[in-house]
């Protein structure tokens, strides 16, 4: 297993996996297949550029995908976003969604941000309880938080806390 973060060069792993993401759990994201898939590759580019992005392989294949969005502005560096959380089905439970994880972590505690913050579908159990287990908690419910096939999707807003003020 190799995680490693993206970067110019990688233009083409990071649309493979980010777009199999979409395909393969639509009601997973804020985002959609098909936005994605008409952006220019220099608009990818720009997404590699905006966040920090990783992606775990098996072998040279990409298998799971996520990213650190810092918050912008001197009084929100401290904080950091989650996004693009996806993991192939068949690798889940083997310590790969960790293994991303720590990755991000170890990014975001380079860049001084002291807090992690993420969305996530209330309609996705598993996944909430995968970011209880590796440290989040839910501080809120953000009611139609997406529209998904027409539908209203409410979301949690999760926090970790990676340096010592741990107050959530």
């Amino acid at each position: 297993m190799t995680v490693r973060r993206l970067g110019a060069a990688d233009l083409a792993a990071f649309r493979e996996i980010r777009l199999e993401a979409l395909a393969a759990e639509p009601a997973a994201f804020a985002s959609s297949f098909e936005a994605w898939s008409v952006l220019s590759d220099a608009e990818w580019r720009s997404r590699l550029e905006k966040a920090a992005v990783f992606a775990s392989f098996d072998d040279t294949t990409p298998i799971g995908i996520t990213g650190l969005m810092p918050e912008p502005g001197p009084r929100m560096a401290h904080r950091g976003m989650l996004v693009m959380v996806y993991l192939r089905q068949v690798y889940r439970g083997q310590g790969r969604a960790e293994a991303l994880l720590a990755a991000v972590e170890a990014e975001a505690r380079a860049r001084g941000v002291r807090q992690l913050e993420l969305h996530v579908s209330a309609e996705n159990p598993r996944a909430v309880r995968f970011y209880e287990r590796v440290g989040f908690v839910s501080v809120g419910r953000l009611p139609a938080g997406y529209i998904h096939d027409g539908r209203e999707v409410d979301e949690f807003l999760m926090v970790k806390r990676l340096a010592g003020l741990s107050r959530v």
